[in-house]
């Protein structure tokens, strides 16, 4: 049977690369264009080893239009997952001109190359980060949103109001715009996970550093926060349950018309300290940190309601951080 041909950008980054495995689980043939500057070209080896496939991929940058173009007509994709962008809130706001030209410019590419090429089939790799921060808990996909705090969440609110400003001007669109909270752990094999280069910004890959000794203390950013320990809460989901949600929006796009958002979270909140000492409890050792004054752009809290995707979608949360967390610590013992 001819496999769907799925174009997925940055599809060997973190939560792209587990995308593929559920993809060709489902019977689809995706095929990555990645240029690599925050991922490596060895997760493509190892998701051939998990998939028993051989992925087809192209190194690039998604501006160089007329390289995108005779991928698209090559191929002649059905849909397209846009996973590629920078996503670090800390440099975001370091450099926000950086974010800016990088996450929009690459996106308007990519939407002009589906155009002209008669792909209408998108899911927009999205954040949390656009909601306002006042609004009330926990976030639904009607909550009020624009009232950034950092340029990342900034660069991925214009890229969604282009999507929906794009979907209204053709009814050939079918956009599906999903909002990730915070993902953590990595597939069972422990052969990918989310692997920054250079010095992490997210809790997890940091604690990992610490943990492989290359890091000698756990920085947590704030314990002034207005939560039950000090540390800002967030709501942390399983990357395997994030990329099970995609497979789930490809195959409902028949039902979508225009533009439609998708929360993504388990929908409970935890604090820094609570993931921490979930690691501890699992090793069986403490993890040297020290607190330092908040970052840039960083909120109190933020956690999520799944009503929607688990209506319409049919999605829900199979696994739990414990799982999570035990298969970073597999990550850890294989690499």
């Amino acid at each position: 049977m001819k496999r769907n041909k799925i174009l997925v950008t940055g599809g060997a980054g973190y939560i792209g690369s587990h995308c593929i495995i559920p993809l060709i689980d489902s019977g689809f043939d995706p095929i990555i264009v990645d240029n690599f500057s925050n991922s490596s070209k060895s997760v493509i080896q190892k998701l051939n080893q998990i998939t028993k496939s051989k992925i087809k991929y192209y190194n690039f940058d998604l501006r160089e239009k007329s390289k995108l173009n005779q991928v698209f007509k090559k191929h002649l994709f059905q849909s397209v997952i846009h996973f590629a962008g920078f996503k670090s809130v800390k440099e975001s706001s370091q450099d926000p001109l950086l974010y800016f030209n990088n996450n929009l410019s690459t996106s308007i590419s990519l939407f002009e190359c589906m155009k002209e090429n008669k792909v209408f089939k998108l899911i927009f790799s999205s954040s949390a980060c656009v909601y306002n921060a006042n609004e009330p808990l926990p976030w639904s996909e009607t909550t009020k949103v624009g009232k950034t705090t950092n340029p990342y969440g900034t660069s991925k609110y214009i890229i969604e109001r282009i999507l929906i400003d794009l979907a209204k001007s053709d009814p050939k669109w079918r956009i599906g715009i999903a909002r990730y909270f915070n993902p953590i752990g990595n597939h069972s094999s422990g052969l990918i996970g989310d692997n920054p280069k250079g010095m992490p910004n997210n809790l997890v890959p940091y604690i990992t550093k610490v943990i492989k000794r290359e890091l000698p203390y756990l920085n947590i950013y704030g314990n002034d926060y207005k939560t039950k320990d000090g540390t800002g809460v967030r709501d942390y989901i399983h990357v395997m349950d994030l990329a099970d949600a995609h497979v789930n929006i490809l195959k409902n796009f028949r039902n979508i018309k225009g533009c439609e958002i998708y929360n993504f979270g388990s929908g409970n909140g935890e604090t820094v300290l609570d993931i921490t000492k979930c690691f501890e409890t699992i090793l069986q050792k403490k993890i040297p940190f020290k607190y330092q004054k908040r970052r840039a752009g960083d909120i109190d809290k933020s956690y999520t309601i799944n009503t929607k995707s688990f209506k319409e979608l049919k999605w829900k949360v199979k696994r739990t951080n414990e799982q999570a967390i035990k298969d970073i610590i597999n990550l850890i013992n294989v690499n």
